[in-house]
């Protein structure tokens, strides 16, 4: 029985990486699917071609040979990391910063000292 273990040890670990590399991109898929439903207005729209020929090729590839679909995974990851950038430099275009000068809402800095607290102490010998 421990042979039996041993000889199909290699071929366990290759089932196992090639259902993981599966379920990770999957996941991938769908929550990049879901973030362009959510969020497409926001992305602009070569990007969100890009995007969305990324995901259909990884799910053109969840049955297909692990390596392919991992580097399809990779690229996947890349191309939406270029998404949420695009997503950032066009909402800080839009959000324009503050012209104006802060208003002077009387609020004044100041630290507070006790001195009847440093006189009475003196008083007593203390200081």
């Amino acid at each position: 029985m421990m042979r039996d273990a041993e000889q199909y040890a290699d071929e366990d670990r290759k089932r196992r990486e090639t259902a993981e590399t599966r379920n990770q991109a999957e996941q991938l898929a769908y929550q990049t699917e879901r973030f362009l439903q959510e969020n497409g207005d926001k992305v602009p729209g070569e990007t969100r071609a890009e995007v969305e020929a990324a995901v259909e090729t990884v799910k053109g590839l969840l049955d297909g040979d692990a390596s392919e679909l991992r580097a399809a995974v990779e690229k996947l990851g890349a191309v939406s990391q270029r998404m949420g950038q695009a997503m950032y430099a066009g909402a800080s275009e839009t959000s324009a910063p503050p012209t104006e000068e802060p208003q002077d809402d009387g609020v004044v800095d100041a630290e507070i000292v006790d001195d009847d607290k440093n006189s009475t102490s003196r008083q007593n010998g203390a200081a």
